[in-house]
């Protein structure tokens, strides 16, 4: 295992974190984790080099928290970064911020946490945490030991996610990047700021939720053409850890042949590793995807709730997932199950202005139909 040190902290942090989102289930349901396949993930982790387990207050329906408390006993706390997360949409006062902390040191089974985010910011959370007095909040749980840094996660556009670096000393954040995303939300450009800031930096979605790995023939084509052979996952996890302002990538893994591969994967993960053909590659492959691509959604889900109950998001992956990864029937078959059909759409046009994006989104939701439904 590879680290490196999160930020000005003095921290070292396995490169690859675990990120806790995606642990296995039973039958289907998110909230019933598979706690024996899921602490045996974590323990392998830990036990080969990952020393930063990522998790949140509403994982897995409340359920990771409970989960990860779990998996760090018998002596594995001691080996970990803990990150976790408030749950700031559910922020009204000052109190709930202490209430929601001391309820997750309670779940996670332990007296502090070593990095603590506010959730999923964006223009709608962040006045609502500095309304109820964040600042204040950060200052009290750092000197009284119940947090030992601090940090955000983030979802939202390039000068909101200025001001925010720029409003508190922060430790870390926690950005969406892939080589996709290099100019969706924060992206590269927040990417180098924050890390000119003295800020770690944390990537979710390496894998823009499973995008990445399941590659159609023309993109196959080019990995294969790769003097140095490797699998669409490395390459993906490569292209990051090639940015030494990069901390740490999060993998939110699934079962026990995926954290095995991807600790193997760590071990070559060096910054500025990759050779100039090597990334031309990444850059075909990148056209190939953005030619094939019908909607730039990445499921922020800042459009949602529809008050004609569309679940534009989901609607979207069938609809990319189908042109992407030439699928159309594959999808059409999920898609029959969808509860908020892209028909129901009443076109209010209520979720364009909420869209940071810009996307026409009834237009498309229109497309998903003659797609689908016909």
């Amino acid at each position: 295992m590879l680290y490196r040190e999160i930020g000005q902290t003095g921290k070292s942090v396995s490169i690859l974190g675990f990120g806790t989102m995606r642990l296995p289930t039973l039958g289907g349901d998110d909230s019933k984790v598979d706690e024996e396949k899921a602490i045996q993930m974590i323990r392998y982790a830990i036990d080969h080099g990952v020393n930063y387990i990522d998790t949140a207050y509403p994982y897995h329906g409340g359920m990771s928290e409970f989960v990860i408390g779990k998996a760090l006993q018998d002596g594995y706390r001691e080996k970990v970064c803990l990150a976790t997360k408030l749950p700031s949409w559910l922020v009204t006062s000052r109190e709930d911020m202490d209430r929601y902390l001391n309820e997750q040191l309670e779940r996670l089974r332990t007296d502090y946490i070593d990095f603590y985010l506010l959730h999923a910011l964006n223009r709608d959370f962040w006045p609502l945490v500095k309304k109820h007095g964040v600042f204040d909040f950060l200052s009290s749980a750092l000197n009284d030991g119940r947090i030992k840094y601090t940090g955000f996660s983030y979802h939202d556009n390039m000068d909101l996610f200025k001001e925010i670096v720029d409003s508190y000393p922060w430790n870390m954040c926690q950005i969406q990047y892939n080589f996709m995303d290099e100019n969706f939300q924060a992206g590269k450009e927040g990417l180098m700021y924050a890390a000119s800031k003295g800020l770690g930096v944390a990537i979710m979605e390496p894998l823009r939720g499973g995008y990445l790995v399941r590659v159609p023939q023309e993109v196959q084509a080019i990995w294969d053409s790769a003097e140095t052979k490797r699998s669409p996952v490395e390459w993906s996890l490569r292209y990051l850890w090639d940015y030494p302002e990069i901390s740490v990538v999060l993998s939110g893994m699934s079962d026990l042949a995926q954290v095995e591969s991807n600790v193997k994967l760590a071990a070559n993960g060096f910054p500025n590793s990759l050779t100039e053909k090597e990334k031309m590659l990444i850059s075909k492959v990148k056209d190939i995807y953005r030619s094939k691509t019908k909607v730039n959604c990445t499921g922020c889900q800042y459009c949602m709730p529809c008050p004609s109950g569309v679940n534009i998001p989901e609607n979207f992956k069938y609809l990319n997932n189908a042109e992407m990864f030439d699928k159309v029937e594959e999808e059409k078959l999920l898609y029959s199950g969808l509860e908020g059909k892209a028909s129901n759409c009443t076109e209010c046009g209520e979720c364009e202005e909420k869209c940071p994006q810009k996307t026409p989104i009834r237009e498309m939701l229109k497309e998903v139909s003659r797609l689908f439904e016909k």
